[in-house]
């Protein structure tokens, strides 16, 4: 049986996302260039699995890789959204949320191919970087209120946190793949 600190880590092996209060533009174009870079390294890491290796797991109960790379596309396209959203409509004051269980335990969460996901992931993340590179500093100070996370976030840190996310899964696949972080 794991313990509560391995379970954690494996939940969380790159750590929890921890927003700052303001980033720098260097830094902001890291972030953003983690964002630009991560269908490519999704694709690499897939590509030479054989199909069993989809329905492996990072931890007991956890998603497969299969679902995992179906959720990472699908979540890329909700932090478009959620940023197009708070850049074109005033009173959005609240993210959007989605049940994350229910997306990846939907049909094509479990068994579509997931070539359609990295496709969709590369697509997406195209406009959505060219919109991060667009943002000045009156944009990226247009916030929100995540409500699962309790706080509010501004587009600065939402591009950490997605930054954060596609690293964060990109762990897991390792982890599952017995691959070191």
């Amino acid at each position: 049986m794991e313990n509560v600190s391995d379970l954690n880590r494996l939940k969380f092996p790159i750590g929890h996302f921890e927003k700052k209060e303001s980033y720098s533009s260097d830094e902001l174009n890291k972030l953003i260039i983690i964002n630009e870079s991560a269908p490519a390294k999704y694709r690499k890491i897939v590509e030479s699995l054989k199909p069993e290796d989809l329905n492996k797991t990072y931890r007991e109960g956890s998603w497969t890789i299969q679902q995992l790379i179906h959720h990472v596309a699908d979540i890329q396209l909700l932090h478009f959204l959620r940023m197009k959203k708070a850049l074109t409509e005033p009173n959005y004051k609240e993210v959007t949320l989605i049940d994350m269980d229910g997306w990846a335990g939907t049909a094509d969460g479990t068994k579509a191919p997931v070539e359609d996901s990295l496709m969709m992931f590369e697509g997406i993340n195209k406009r959505y970087v060219f919109l991060l590179r667009s943002l000045d500093d009156a944009t990226l100070k247009i916030q929100y209120y995540h409500p699962v996370r309790k706080f509010t976030i501004n587009q600065a840190q939402a591009i950490a946190m997605s930054a954060w996310h596609v690293d964060h899964h990109l762990a897991h696949i390792k982890i599952a793949l017995g691959e070191s972080l």
